[in-house]
């Protein structure tokens, strides 16, 4: 069983930046694929970023790509997400996946139904 602990959302003018962590549990959890999700109301869960287990790989969506990055801290066991150059579009709620079954090293993985396990979320609003 892995839980997952998202942090860092809040409130925050456009333009601004805000950086989520996700805090793991799982004794492998450097092998682990992880991702970022997020939920706008009334809008299906859509992929942000995600990262292969070493953190050599990354990839992002089209709308975030240049504004926010993914990475890792094997160490930690934790995943953040730095969100730059924000928009009153990236306001949802923001969660974090674990793939713990990658198929390979580089393994990363864009859908949600390709994640096991996930966090309770963060909410993130940016105001205009």
């Amino acid at each position: 069983q892995v839980q997952l602990v998202e942090s860092g959302g809040g409130l925050v003018q456009a333009g601004g930046s805000l950086r989520l962590s996700c805090a793991a549990s799982g004794r492998a959890f450097s092998t682990y694929g992880m991702g970022w999700f997020r939920q706008a109301p009334g809008k299906e869960r859509e992929f942000v970023a995600c990262i292969s287990g070493s953190g050599v790989i990354t990839y992002y969506a089209d709308s975030v790509k240049g504004r926010f990055t993914i990475s890792r801290d094997n160490a930690k066991k934790t995943v953040y997400l730095q969100m730059n150059r924000l928009k009153s579009e990236d306001t949802a709620v923001y969660y974090c996946a674990a793939d713990p079954h990658p198929v390979y090293s580089g393994d990363a993985k864009l859908r949600a139904d390709e994640y096991i396990y996930w966090g309770q979320g963060t909410q993130v609003t940016v105001s205009s």
